[in-house]
């Protein structure tokens, strides 16, 4: 597969879509229940969960949207709430490993692990380390480099319709920053989808390489090209418990940290502490675990 740019245009142009279509209603929805406070009355039921992550309860929405959804969903939410660079961290790394729970747990079922063990070793990993961020020193996350943020904060408006009128402006300012980012990404990731070791290894794959590829393209790409040797017996139920548990822990590490860095998230805490989770735990799974 050669690197063809008018693909690649066509692909980010469709994402665009998707994305304006995603943030700018969501975004308005935000601001609205912000508005006329009601907020309080729907996100109560996650509080046990945002407060474990030290998160405000304004944030429930941007965990569920994030962990059913996508993360663009998800940072939809949480823009309009005024987070500071810990909370997007924060965020970030609990939603970089528990993100669209639904559509990725399937994809790890076809390589023969169970739903359940997906869905709660994303959860509970997310949690732990999430929640081991929201105890470090806040200056740890005040340094020159994360100093300015778009992150806006809550105006007071007149009216509805200064509202609505200030949170379109914001909305379409937001996507257009994610567009620009987005766009650049799809461009790199097709590039390096081109490489001829790429290619060359698409259909036969060992550990390392399936996992350093899910870490810089994502669950989907990472995981696809096990499949089929997973189908053909050719990897072992080890090799396959350790990929997968790597990859759904720290998985498209470039792209879905990018997305909160915009914000002020400090990037150096997400990629180290989820690729120092994903290999610890992986580690202790594979090797506590009996196989027959």
């Amino acid at each position: 597969m050669s690197f063809s740019v008018q693909k690649s245009l066509k692909t980010s142009l469709k994402s665009s879509w998707t994305i304006l279509k995603l943030i700018v209603p969501i975004y308005i929805l935000a601001d609205v229940l912000f508005y006329y406070n009601l907020l309080s009355h729907i996100t109560f039921i996650f509080k046990p969960l945002v407060s474990l992550l030290g998160l405000p309860q304004e944030a429930a929405l941007a965990i569920v949207s994030g962990l059913f959804l996508n993360l663009y969903a998800a940072i939809a939410f949480a823009a309009p709430l005024g987070l500071d660079a810990k909370e997007w961290t924060v965020l970030a790394l609990f939603l970089g490993i528990a993100h669209a729970l639904i559509v990725e747990t399937e994809i790890m079922k076809r390589l023969g692990l169970s739903r359940i063990y997906s869905i709660l070793l994303r959860l509970s990993v997310g949690l732990l380390v999430g929640g081991l961020t929201s105890k470090l020193p806040q200056s740890w996350f005040s340094s020159e480099i994360f100093k300015e943020t778009i992150t806006p904060e809550h105006p007071v408006y007149q009216s509805l319709f200064d509202l609505l009128q200030n949170s379109l402006y914001e909305s379409l300012s937001l996507s257009l920053k994610v567009i620009a980012l987005v766009t650049l990404l799809i461009f790199f990731l097709d590039f390096i989808k081109s490489l001829p070791i790429i290619e060359k290894h698409s259909h036969k794959v060992n550990s390392g390489f399936s996992i350093t590829v899910g870490v810089i393209l994502g669950i989907t790409y990472g995981a696809g090209i096990l499949i089929s040797e997973y189908e053909k017996g050719v990897l072992q139920k080890k090799e396959i418990l350790f990929i997968g548990t790597y990859l759904m822990i720290a998985h498209a590490i470039i792209e879905d940290t990018l997305l909160f860095v915009i914000f002020g998230a400090n990037p150096w805490l997400i990629v180290g502490l989820r690729l120092a989770f994903a290999t610890l735990i992986a580690y202790l799974i594979v090797k506590y675990s009996k196989f027959t």
